[in-house]
């Protein structure tokens, strides 16, 4: 079953949306406490007036025990629920506590009752004084044009900030988007500001480097594999098609398993070695005392079929009888690699192994590195137009070194000269 292509919503969009709603939100409720607050403040005005002429009222009649004439011609005074107009008395008989009531053909009365006289009652029917009620069509539809007129406002704002804001975000979206590994810059994270989506791009940008780093070293592992095992592979496959053989001595056949145990042994050190490099940091490894004579001697002979043919003298110095502080599999990889290339491409002449205030060199007669890639020669898949190899030799001596600080120098004119400082 194929999976649906997910469908993606833009950011931009997305802002504009939630602007706009929150705008329309935020016009709604202010217009209804614009609204409430027009209505409050009419009928504040209205009922200060009514308490007021309900003071006069009783002040008045406290002193001269007469009810004197209402000063205003909206209010009447009763002396009893009976008194109150038709349209009033019905309703205050149903809700005593109420204060406001509609009344009938438009009419509107607000009713107090005197503290002091209990059923003594003022009424003011201020129909003719309301100023809100009578304009309410009108400031509804002023507040829904305002909020109409807020909300375009802001869609606007919103467009502009919103493609703003969603600017680098799509930048960064359509440089990793799709796009293969390779094809991403190395450096992209300064053109980002500095900022939430800056440290977004700076993380991205961490991440595909180690991504790219971790894919280069499974490259590079898968590839170094290749190149190292193949000498102990072939030795364990020769020594079993010894073994094959009939009329083999019981002597034979224990040489015969101790170089099928021997390539094993080899093949171990040589794998541990490349998953220390393949590794994403670089782990400490255990360095020992190591006796650099018998690995030049075994590595000699396991190459020695590359002289096959060849009048090359092999000439190990004295003074290789000395032991370096190295890891043991690493010191054998880079012996293997740098004796197999002196033996394959000297064809007449000598190779030299000698050592020297913690260097090694290795010497050949050969006909040295072509000047079009001396200069790139310890990089992967670099080779000669005569080389028969795949050119990792010495790209993988050079991760050797760089690993364990060791210091590396390659010189070619007349034959090569390599020599490996273990002082770094």
């Amino acid at each position: 079953m194929k999976n649906k292509a997910v469908k993606f919503h833009s950011l931009s969009r997305h802002i504009v949306a939630q602007f706009c709603i929150f705008t329309l939100v935020l016009s709604a409720f202010y217009g209804l406490f614009c609204f409430m607050l027009l209505y409050s403040l009419e009928d504040s005005f209205i009922e200060r007036e009514v308490v007021q002429e309900a003071n006069y009222l009783t002040t008045q009649y406290q002193q001269t025990k007469q009810w004197p004439v209402i000063r205003n011609s909206y209010m009447a005074l009763h002396f009893s629920k009976n008194s109150l107009p038709a349209d009033l008395k019905q309703q205050f008989t149903d809700e005593p506590q109420r204060k406001e009531f509609y009344g009938a053909e438009g009419r509107h009365y607000h009713l107090y009752t005197l503290p002091q006289y209990p059923n003594t009652y003022l009424t003011a029917e201020v129909s003719q004084k309301l100023l809100v009620r009578p304009i309410r069509d009108g400031v509804l539809q002023f507040l829904l044009i305002s909020g109409a007129f807020l909300t375009l406002i802001a869609f606007v704002i919103a467009w502009i900030l919103g493609r703003k804001t969603a600017k680098p975000l799509k930048q960064l979206a359509d440089l990793v988007d799709g796009v293969a590994l390779e094809n991403i810059p190395d450096s992209f994270a300064y053109q980002f500001p500095n900022n939430e989506i800056g440290i977004l791009a700076r993380a991205l940008e961490h991440s595909m480097q180690q991504i790219s780093k971790a894919l280069e070293r499974e490259k590079c592992f898968t590839r170094d594999v290749s190149h190292e095992l193949r000498t102990p592979v072939a030795i364990i496959k020769n020594a079993v098609e010894l073994y094959q053989e009939k009329n083999i001595t019981k002597d034979e056949g224990k040489n015969i398993i101790s170089r099928i145990a021997d390539a094993s042994i080899q093949m171990e050190q040589t794998v541990n070695t490349l998953l220390v490099l393949a590794r994403e940091e670089h782990t400490s490894v255990k360095q020992q005392s190591v006796k650099l004579l018998p690995l030049i001697e075994q590595s000699i002979i396991e190459h020695g079929y590359l002289l096959d043919g060849k009048q090359v003298e092999v000439q190990v110095n004295d003074n290789c009888n000395a032991s370096v502080f190295a890891q043991r599999g690493m010191l054998k990889v880079l012996l293997d690699n740098l004796l197999s290339n002196a033996f394959q491409y000297t064809d007449l002449g000598t190779v030299k192994v000698s050592f020297f205030d913690e260097q090694l060199i290795i010497e050949d007669t050969g006909p040295g590195i072509e000047s079009a890639i001396s200069t790139r020669v310890t990089e992967p898949a670099v080779k000669g137009s005569q080389s028969t190899g795949y050119g990792f030799g010495l790209s993988i001596v050079k991760r050797l070194c760089e690993h364990q600080n060791w210091l590396l120098t390659v010189v070619s004119h007349q034959g090569t000269k390599i020599s490996v400082s273990f002082d770094g």
